[in-house]
């Protein structure tokens, strides 16, 4: 079977190298002196004047958009130990990164000797795996010549010999002379705090170094960190790390806690999930209906007796429990498990989970009838993701990974009916048949077919207790498991659903990894990007080849327990990647935000505007209206930063439904079809002199725009501001006008009349008219059009009703489909709840009278509408966006809120009315707002001779009942 096969100069990972390789710009590497040790050490950095480090550190900051005293920590001095940063997110390759940087090195400045320092066993597994890996050497050697040669330090092994020998894997490493290749010292954190490094040996190196750590500095490594926030810089192990005497150390990771040592790259959380460089996330929370309020916390250990507070319905009590007894008797749920250890740091539970003081459990979590619907879901839906991506030309292997506390219902439990391992095969093997009878792919159908000869082979485990396993085909499962991805994602291979408990975490990944089920707490808070972390990398295909270029998904299932799963990580993503906050909500539209959007969206600031206004997010001062700022945020999220909407979702969010009381539309139809009619507005100007004034007014008010400002072009760069990198190319300041003229002055004037709907020989006289004040012959280009375009229309907008009045003329009694209807006029099902409102809850009963079935909402003014029971009021229905859209002065529409039908008491007399809910006063109201409450006036009456129809506005403070009260009374 093919090896992996590493795609080339992918450009995150190729920038990170270029990132560290320019810090060494001037920089020479001269050998030492000594002929011996010169031969196997690397050689020193000098710092002559000629090498300027600390700043060319802040000018690969600069490029790559970091800028914070917090990120720079540079000294100048040498000889010394210099640190280096570097942010990758979980998924993105950092391992591969770093050991491209280490080619890199060797290349251009001879350092040939490495050491690699990692947190612990699993992590280091994974290091050695990819660094002695064939595939890893070969593609490494096409590029550069060279391989890699590992030397991995394992605890000592006490020796017969009198005399104690330095570590192999040190002496091998320290003695290998340059042959021309990368030399890599691989060591976890325990090893380096242990006496071996540290001990005085009888047989030295060169005659001189005794001790490991001083024979590793006496050959000037280059030295890595996996995983940062592991070694906190206070640490032991951070100290002992200085001991290697390295001349610079590189520290990769996703993590640094705010811990920094010269940050020259980040490629954030955000980065890697808005650019596709990581699988999406999807969860499903599995509800129960008891327990959801209960945990157990843990408050104090020993290893005589255990002390849980139990939180239930409010209340607190403390109950007691000593090792060796079972759980069920802190609660019946429980019942299949018991303390297994207990001191004063921790309690160990018989599923090994660890819990520490101040660590919750939920009992129901434990529940069996929970687990099995969890399990029958993920089974269910990854033959459903199989099928697809296995039906496929270029096929790709999905794997799923359980997560279990039930081990000896895993292992043990071959022959037992009902356990976990019967529960999964018997399932399985039923979704198979079934397939088997729907499948026509050949290829599909024979790899069905041998799962379906040896059911016990579609699946394999790993757990802590395994290490010591004699069992051959427990033995063979680790290995895949563990060590050979391309064995596991083979196709001759049925193997595909992994169960373990927490033991594959930090330093195992698997990239077709498409599922996770978390079939057990994991007692104390993680991190949710950690625990994704396993299965985020983009798949490979049948050929070991990364697919990029198509959105894949990671499905998550969790219980009730953590139902905020995924607002959990989309929180911890954006705060984590610095992403625009939530703390930090601007008054109006500043012109950095307009540059980002535009720039990122690829639109002109006049289409942008009137967007906006159109959509209620500004007002005519482009000051936020209500809650304009999240709107503006959840539409254009790629330019803040932020995680881009849909990157990581819950399952139920694939397809949001508002359910349609069918039954109340007969009451409803007079006025919906009244409103939606479709109608023109009129600008009752009387004469062409009229516009031409207005026009002129519009100039006179705005030749500040045309002042003179020469030509500013400010060349494409790289940009990070608010966690947000964005590429700038900017071609004028502000919005002023470009007093440039690349076309002729009959062109300009045709282009704006079409843009204005204007005779042209009207702005030819207006120009002609302003010609002392204005000079158009030095504006003639399409941005000048597109400017005045935009300025005339809100101009005409903030004139309307004082200047001139506005009529509505109907243009087609023909009204469906609506949002409400079909072709036919009949009444949908169901729509998109986005229509309705951003907002969701399930606290609150709609009323009776309502249109929905279920509660969505924009604000809550509107939420006290839509659940607030009135006796005369027939139905009503919030109106679904932009489904009603009144056209207003200067080209934009407006859209009202509510839509109601109101009998008197008597029965005897129908009111229709329209509100507009604004949570504001009176005097907080937007000159745009007011203006476009009083186009709506204008359609209403207009509309009224068929359907009476009150318009009215429902402000901060005012109840809907009292306008409703108004309406009947007058």
């Amino acid at each position: 079977m093919a090896g992996f096969k590493f795609e080339r100069n992918l450009p995150h990972q190729v920038e990170a190298v270029k990132s560290i390789m320019r810090v060494y710009d001037g920089a020479q590497a001269k050998p030492l002196a000594e002929k011996a040790m010169a031969a196997v050490a690397n050689p020193v950095i000098d710092y002559d004047p000629g090498y300027l480090y600390c700043k060319n550190i802040q000018a690969v900051q600069e490029q790559n958009g970091i800028s914070g005293k917090e990120y720079f920590d540079c000294k100048e001095s040498s000889p010394g130990l210099h640190t280096l940063d570097i942010m990758m997110e979980t998924g993105t390759g950092k391992t591969y990164t770093y050991t491209k940087a280490m080619f890199e090195l060797s290349k251009q400045l001879g350092i040939k000797k490495f050491v690699v320092v990692v947190p612990t066993l699993s992590i280091k597994a994974g290091t050695v795996n990819f660094l002695k890996a064939k595939a890893t050497n070969e593609h490494f050697r096409q590029e550069y010549g060279s391989v890699i040669k590992t030397y991995i330090v394992e605890s000592q092994k006490k020796s017969k010999s009198k005399k104690a020998y330095m570590p192999q894997a040190v002496r091998e490493f320290v003695e290998a002379h340059d042959d021309g290749n990368v030399h890599v010292l691989v060591i976890n954190a325990g090893m380096i705090n242990s006496d071996t490094m540290s001990k005085k040996f009888d047989v030295s190196l060169f005659d001189r170094y005794n001790t490991p750590f001083g024979a590793i500095a006496s050959i000037n490594p280059f030295t890595i960190i996996d995983e940062p926030h592991k070694f906190p810089k206070e640490g032991v192990t951070y100290g002992n790390i200085q001991k290697f005497g390295s001349q610079f150390i590189f520290r990769f990771g996703a993590t640094f806690n705010d811990q920094y040592h010269n940050l020259i790259y980040r490629l954030s959380a955000v980065d890697a999930f808005n650019e596709n460089l990581v699988k999406g996330v999807m969860t499903y929370v599995e509800e129960f209906d008891e327990g959801k309020d209960i945990y157990f916390k843990l408050v104090s250990s020993s290893a005589k007796e255990i002390a849980f507070e139990l939180h239930e319905a409010g209340k607190k009590t403390v109950h007691t429990i000593a090792p060796k007894e079972s759980m069920a008797v802190l609660h019946e749920e429980m019942r299949d498990l018991f303390v297994l250890n207990a001191n004063t740091k921790k309690v160990v539970l018989s599923n090994g989970l660890e819990l520490k003081k101040g660590d919750k459990i939920n009992p129901y979590s434990y529940a069996q009838s929970l687990q099995d619907k969890m399990i029958q879901q993920a089974v269910a839906n990854h033959f459903k993701i199989e099928k697809e991506l296995l039906t496929r030309d270029v096929r790709i292997k999905p794997l799923t990974l359980f997560f279990i506390d039930d081990i000896e219902g895993y292992r043990d439990g071959n022959e037992i009916a009902g356990s976990l391992k019967d529960k999964f095969e018997t399932l399985a093997k039923a979704h198979i048949e079934k397939l088997l009878k729907e499948v026509k792919d050949e290829r599909y159908k024979a790899y069905l077919e041998a799962s379906l000869k040896d059911v016990s082979l579609i699946h394999g485990g790993y757990f802590s207790k395994d290490n010591s396993e004699k069992d051959e085909k427990i033995e063979k499962e680790i290995t895949e498991i563990l060590h050979d991805k391309e064995s596991l994602l083979s196709l001759d291979n049925p193997r595909r659903f992994i169960f373990s408990k927490w033991t594959l975490r930090e330093g195992w990944d698997n990239p077709n990894v498409f599922q996770i089920c978390k079939l057990r707490s994991s007692g104390s808070t993680t991190s949710k990007l950690q625990e994704v972390g396993r299965g985020l990398r983009l798949p490979v295909n049948e050929y070991m080849s990364r697919v990029k270029d198509e959105n894949f998904d990671l499905h998550y299932f969790v219980d009730f327990s953590e139902k905020d799963f995924v607002k959990t990580l989309v929180t911890e993503i954006n705060e984590k990647s610095g992403a625009y906050g939530s703390d930090k909500v601007p008054e109006k539209l500043t012109p950095e935000l307009v540059e980002k959007i535009t720039q990122k969206y690829s639109i002109d600031e006049a289409t942008l505007f009137q967007t906006l206004g159109e959509a209620g997010i500004i007002d005519f001062g482009q000051k936020f209206i209500d809650d304009g700022f999240e709107k503006l945020k959840s539409e254009y999220a790629d330019a803040f930063g932020g995680l881009t909407k849909g990157k990581v979702r819950g399952a139920k969010e694939e397809k949001e439904k508002v359910t349609l009381r069918v039954g109340k539309y007969g009451e409803l139809k007079a006025l919906w079809e009244q409103i939606n009619q479709k109608v023109v507005l009129e600008y009752k100007i009387d004469t062409e002199e009229g516009f031409a004034t207005l026009f002129k007014g519009y100039l006179e008010d705005n030749l500040r725009e045309f002042e003179p400002q020469g030509v500013k072009t400010r060349i494409g760069s790289i940009n990070f501001e608010d966690g947000a990198a964005y590429y700038k190319e900017v071609e004028s300041v502000n919005n002023k006008i470009l007093p440039i003229s690349t076309m002729t002055y009959k062109a300009f004037l045709l282009e704006l009349s079409r843009a204005l709907n204007f005779n042209i020989q009207t702005l030819h006289q207006v120009f002609l008219n302003l010609k002392e004040k204005l000079d158009i012959n030095t504006y003639l280009n399409i941005q000048t059009v597109r400017i005045i375009k935009n300025g005339f229309n809100r101009y005409l907008l903030s004139k309307s009703m004082d200047k001139f009045s506005i009529g509505y003329k109907t243009i087609s009694n023909e009204v469906h489909p609506t949002k409400l209807t079909d072709k036919d006029g009949k009444p949908l099902e169901s729509i998109n709840a986005s229509e309705v409102g951003v907002y969701f809850a399930d606290d609150k009963k709609v009323a009776d009278s309502y249109f929905f079935n279920e509660l969505y909402f924009d604000s809550d003014l509107e939420k006290q509408n839509i659940v607030k029971n009135i006796e005369e009021v027939i139905v009503f229905t919030k109106i679904p966006k932009n489904s009603i859209k009144i056209p207003v002065a200067g080209g934009g529409t407006y859209s009202p809120d509510f839509a109601y039908v109101i009998k008197d008491k008597q029965g005897k007399r129908t009111f229709h009315l329209i509100v507009e809910t604004k949570g504001k006063k009176e005097e907080d109201l937007g000159k745009t707002e007011e203006k476009k409450i009083a186009h709506a006036k204008a359609l209403f009456a207009h509309m009224s001779e068929d359907v009476k129809i009150e318009f009215r506005k429902q402000l901060k403070g005012k109840e809907i009942v009292k306008i409703i009260e108004e309406v009947m009374a007058s």
